[in-house]
């Protein structure tokens, strides 16, 4: 069934005077507010990269070398159950004579990749993998159950902060407030790495013996931010 132009017309009219009112009823003046907290998150975890870097005249040469040090390497892993083992990166590039154009030898680099919550564990095999190959890293972070719950315990200091303003700039007018809108971002960073630079073989090992590991914590933060209204009425 059709109905009237005029009566359309009315009709709309209607809903857009009725929007109007309501968007009168409700404005208010808007405030952008901003909030932050922190938590801090134990360093339970422990990541650690080892590796070997041979020389030789020919690939097939160094790969067995190579090779050979891996395989051992990866059997002293072998009774350490709570440390996760895993290859990484392995690469082979030549090395050219003085005049830049030929080439005089071979370099073999290959990386295992630790990582375990068992602190004491993952010391302990350091220290008996530098007898074969070199630390070239070291990270103490929190691990992802860890950094989850100090991220939730900050978000909710966050929105507390941030309701707290609120009430305050609220309070200052004498009016009534609420949220019109809210962000919540992780602002927190993860610790940097400690590099540990290449040493004779005896010198590494008895800095690992010697060398306290003291996990320590890392701060998690958040922010907070959007828009409040505070009520005409």
């Amino acid at each position: 069934m059709k109905h009237p132009f005029w009566l359309l017309l009315a009709a709309t009219l209607s809903v857009a005077q009725a929007a109007d009112h309501t968007a009168v009823e409700r404005a208010g003046i808007v405030v952008d507010l901003n909030a932050e907290a922190s938590r801090l998150a134990p360093n339970d975890l422990a990541r650690a990269q080892a590796y070997i870097e041979m020389g030789d005249a020919t690939p097939s040469a160094l790969a067995k070398k190579v090779n050979a040090v891996m395989q051992s390497a990866i059997a002293t892993t072998k009774p350490y159950s709570s440390v996760k083992v895993r290859s990484g990166n392995t690469s082979t590039y030549p090395v050219y004579g003085k005049n830049g154009r030929s080439i005089e030898s071979w370099r073999m680099r290959s990386e295992l990749l630790l990582e375990s919550k068992d602190q004491a564990a993952i010391s302990e095999l350091l220290g008996k993998l530098q007898s074969q190959l070199a630390v070239g890293q070291l990270t103490l972070e929190p691990s992802e159950e860890a950094s989850r719950q100090a991220e939730n315990d900050a978000i909710a200091d966050g929105i507390a902060a941030f309701n707290a303003r609120a009430k305050i700039v609220a309070d200052s007018l004498g009016k009534s407030w609420r949220i019109l809108h809210m962000n919540v971002n992780h602002t927190g960073g993860m610790p940097t790495p400690r590099p540990m630079m290449m040493r004779s073989k005896a010198v590494m090992a008895e800095a690992m013996a010697d060398m306290p590991v003291e996990a320590g914590e890392s701060r998690v933060a958040v922010s907070i931010s959007g828009q409040i209204e505070i009520e005409r009425r």
